[in-house]
């Protein structure tokens, strides 16, 4: 006798969710029961597919049951469902007997590979849809007491269907309609009206077999469902017949109507009937699946360096590192290393010392193993050696401070002719590159060589020249154009208690470069933890410290590298750290810590001084009132570096690479720029499944000029040939323009705009353009 267990979905008016149910099912069955009386609130997956591990068979009678019911249900497994239930009844059924003693919802029977269902109602579309038989299982059966709705036993192949029709008479199709489309096996039973069937099955009559068969299934199915008392209405065989596939043998014979037919009478009518009709309208244009020229959907553009390398788009500078590292690949290393010198005037000390490198972040070749050695490329050109500039143009130039963005303001105005002359307040050309970094970040020898090549360039240098609003007045009056890129060096001090005992930072790096001794004891707090804060951290360990702590109110803002360095000597950084007096034990912060101190630095930031300007040419910030050129009131006074806003060397530097661009541009009458950058070349047009990754080891290992192996190209042509052999149509040819360059060319003539050039190209050269305007002045009918 089968151990009975009862549930109810409801428990103080709190409804059992689906895996609560089912596993109350699984723990029960655990225990020996078999039998279970579910009344359910709409749980999916009732009933299947479970099993007893000793055989006996499962029985399930359920209430108000959700969707599922009976899924891949097992054998000896039966479902009584009490009343209707929704979509998916008996999905997947692999040999459970299901009675559902209502209507069931669409897709019922649906993919059912074995076992018997039986509905004593009607059931929703796609019922018994993908009915399938496979000979080592019992064929399923599907039994439905009135009718189906419309797309029904799609894709059927195998299996046996009966619909009986009750109560249908006034239906156009009791299967309604579009049924059986794509149906390849099986057999189904209909007993009333039949229209819209696909035209891959036929509908025939029944003989002695299926009259036998009828017999003894309806006898069962009625049994099942309680309703005996239809078996004589339902067994006037006169009312029955049955729909099979057609072999493929007839399908393939199957005349077919020319294209044209089909599109105009059968797809979409314009008086509607056709299979679209309905939902929208078409303008029956035709157009060709293979097309050429200004048919095209789309067509190849061969866009070579039209977009930024990712290095070069995150590089301040926007220094083309794929175009230097090809020049190296064509063997004109010579060429390579001065094509640095038409970006800036230190590529050693900036871009292979200083810099963060931003270009690495970015770099497509990190995504395939490590990025491309950007500073070591960068200090192969630190010895270049270049004749002097010839000066050819009538014009001069003044720049005020020889910092990074004034010496690369006056580098490329040399270059370009111009007479310049930079004035510098300090003893010595350098900025904070000569005042302020430690050797041991930037050596003096490395220094001293890029510098030496400006000051050989040609330009003059007035050194030893306080700025004054007189002598400012004369500048604007002797020269053709003014770039002030005086810098930032007035230390930023907060007003708390005590700021009258802070060193100030910059104060205290420049005189170490200066040779100045420094007595600060052993103890040192320094606020600020940016990167001048671990400059002066460096400093504080050259001048003697024992410990340093650093503080600051956020993250530090300094590079990695450089907190690692520091950290590395001994230093503590803490944040967030917020002071509220300077004593002279040390600093005092707001939630009572004492951090002892010597000395206390502050290195926050600094201000420029502009002192020599009226009091109109600044904002209330007290800096320079600039347009989007960064011309100041006066059109003929430009601004470069940290005078604007402190930033990275290479923001300096194109900052003055820029200032002398439109400086150019205002004497010789152009429009003036604002410099946007090219946009970045999408990361996804870089096909990186054509470079085999190496280790961080064997990269370690590569030369910087090796690094030709390793580069990408990304946006840049490197003549691989990969499109010209892949080109199905033969469409791409190759030539040398009047520069002498390589240049690769689509024949439209030829290109059936098919994308494989595109999809080959490691580089991201060719790209797909849409031809949407030409095709809808082509279309035809």
């Amino acid at each position: 006798m089968l151990k009975k267990y009862t549930i109810d979905s409801l428990k103080d008016n709190k409804r059992l969710s689906t895996r609560e149910l089912l596993q109350i099912i699984y723990d029960k069955m655990a225990e020996g029961y078999t039998s279970f009386e579910i009344t359910a609130s709409g749980q999916h997956n009732i009933g299947g597919p479970l099993w007893t591990n000793d055989g006996l068979p499962l029985e399930f009678n359920v209430k108000n049951p959700g969707q599922r019911i009976g899924s891949m249900g097992m054998p000896d497994t039966k479902i009584v469902i009490e009343g209707s239930a929704p979509a998916d009844v008996g999905w997947l059924n692999s040999g459970a007997e299901i009675i559902l003693k209502g209507d069931g919802g669409d897709t019922t029977a649906h993919c059912a590979a074995s076992g018997k269902i039986y509905v004593a109602g009607r059931v929703g579309t796609r019922s018994g849809a993908l009915m399938k038989h496979d000979p080592k299982f019992p064929a399923p059966e599907f039994w439905v007491l009135k009718n189906t709705g419309s797309f029904s036993f799609e894709f059927m192949g195998g299996g046996t269907a009966v619909i009986c029709g009750l109560d249908c008479e006034g239906f156009d199709s009791i299967i309604g309609s579009r049924s059986c489309v794509g149906m390849v096996g099986g057999t189904i039973y209909v007993r009333g009206n039949v229209n819209g069937l696909s035209d891959d099955v036929y509908i025939v009559d029944i003989d002695d077999n299926d009259k036998e068969f009828l017999t003894n299934g309806l006898n069962e199915f009625l049994t099942k469902i309680e309703r005996t008392d239809l078996f004589d209405t339902l067994t006037d065989f006169s009312q029955w017949r049955k729909i099979i596939a057609k072999t493929f043998e007839e399908r393939k014979a199957n005349h077919l109507i020319p294209m044209k037919d089909f599109r105009l009478n059968k797809w979409f009518k314009e008086n509607d009937g056709g299979i679209f009709s309905d939902v929208y309208e078409d303008d029956f244009k035709v157009y060709s699946i293979v097309n050429k020229g200004d048919h095209r959907l789309r067509y190849p553009s061969w866009d070579n360096y039209t977009q930024s390398a990712p290095c070069e788009s995150h590089c301040p500078i926007g220094i083309p590192t794929q175009k230097r590292i090809n020049l190296i690949k064509n063997d004109k290393i010579k060429e390579a290393l001065e094509m640095m010198l038409d970006y800036t005037p230190f590529p050693a000390c900036v871009c292979g010392k200083l810099c963060p490198n931003l270009c690495m972040e970015e770099c497509s070749r990190g995504y395939v193993d490590e990025p491309i050695k950007f500073d070591a490329l960068g200090m192969m050109s630190r010895d270049v050696k270049i004749p002097q500039f010839a000066t050819t143009k009538d014009k001069s130039v003044a720049v005020i401070g020889s910092g990074v963005a004034g010496l690369s303001a006056a580098w490329m105005l040399k270059k370009q002719g111009y007479r310049v002359t930079v004035f510098e307040e300090d003893k010595e050309i350098g900025g904070k590159l000569r005042q302020v970094i430690p050797y041991e970040r930037l050596s003096k020898d490395c220094l001293d060589a890029e510098l030496e090549r400006i000051k050989e360039s040609g330009i003059n240098f007035s050194v030893n020249t306080k700025i004054t609003k007189e002598l400012f007045e004369n500048i604007k009056n002797e020269y053709n154009a003014v770039i002030v890129t005086c810098g930032a060096h007035n230390p930023v001090v907060i007003p708390f208690e005590g700021h009258e005992k802070l060193t100030k930072g910059l104060d205290f790096l420049k005189n170490v470069k200066n040779g100045i001794k420094q007595n600060i004891g052993e103890k040192i707090v320094v606020i600020g933890a940016g990167n001048a804060a671990m400059d002066v951290i460096i400093e504080a360990y050259n001048c003697g410290a024992k410990k340093v702590t650093a503080i600051d109110i956020q993250k530090p803002a300094a590079f990695d590298k450089e907190i690692a360095h520091c950290k590395a000597l001994g230093a503590e950084i803490l944040y967030p750290c917020f002071t509220e007096k300077v004593t002279d034990k040390g600093v005092l912060l707001k939630d009572g810590t004492l951090l002892e101190a010597d000395t206390v630095i502050i290195s926050i930031g600094d201000r420029p001084k502009l002192d020599f300007v009226e009091p109109d040419w600044l904002n209330e910030r007290g800096m320079l009132k600039l347009n989007e050129f960064k011309q100041t009131i006066d059109k003929k006074v430009f601004a470069a570096g940290d005078v604007i806003k402190q930033g990275l060397f290479t923001n300096a530097i194109a900052d003055g690479n820029n200032a002398a661009k439109n400086v150019i541009n205002l004497l010789e009458g152009k429009p003036l720029e604002t410099f946007e950058k090219a946009p970045m070349l999408a990361r996804d047009k870089v096909k990186t499944e054509y470079y085999q990754g190496l280790s961080p080891m064997k990269v370690q290992e590569i030369d910087a000029w090796d690094e030709k192996e390793r580069c990408m190209s990304c946006g840049l042509c490197r003549d691989c040939e990969m499109c010209l052999e892949a080109c199905p149509q033969q469409a791409i040819s190759k030539f040398k323009d009047i520069n002498g360059n390589t240049v690769y060319a689509s024949n439209e003539e030829r290109c059936i705009g098919c994308g494989i050039c595109a999809g080959v190209c490691p580089c991201g050269i060719w790209q797909m353009k849409d031809n949407f305007e030409n095709i809808d002045d082509l279309a035809s009918i």
